[in-house]
């Protein structure tokens, strides 16, 4: 599935059109790190990474330059991390739309996958409703019927 670069958010009823790719928006190592594990926490979350997972992890590593050294860490103390939430707009929904994708590499959405993707987007200000829109657009189902798009 191939990587957003220009998206809408809808934080309330406003809608505003950003263009900024995930390198502009992950401009540190420390935002890298926790793109990443967020990543991580999603793939891990039915107990099996899949291949696609795997690829998928491999790819937006590379593409935000980690090193495997850089991510070792983190799969070492899996159990023990947690969500971490950026501050910038554009950066949340641009996590949100690749915990999405994460979610569907391996073309089963698991339950703990999902309920992880909803505490995200509750913890970012979006609805069950915007969620359920964005897994429906990012599968290739076009919006939720009576539910305005939420991915270009």
């Amino acid at each position: 599935m191939p990587y957003p670069r220009a998206y809408t958010t809808q934080p309330s009823l406003e809608f505003m059109q950003h263009t900024r790719t995930l390198e502009d928006l992950l401009d540190t190592q420390q935002k890298k790190l926790s793109f990443f594990q967020n990543l991580l926490l999603i793939a891990a979350a039915d107990g099996k990474l899949q291949e696609e997972e795997s690829q998928f992890l491999l790819q937006v590593g590379n593409r935000i330059g980690l090193t495997a050294k850089d991510v070792q860490p983190l799969a070492d103390n899996l159990g023990v991390l947690s969500f971490v939430v950026p501050a910038d707009g554009p950066q949340k929904t641009l996590e949100l739309q690749t915990l999405v994708q994460m979610m569907l590499q391996d073309g089963d959405m698991d339950t703990r996958e999902y309920d992880l993707c909803l505490d995200y987007a509750r913890r970012i200000g979006y609805s069950k409703q915007l969620l359920d829109d964005m897994v429906s657009q990012l599968s290739g189902n076009g919006p939720a019927p009576n539910n305005p798009p939420t991915v270009s």
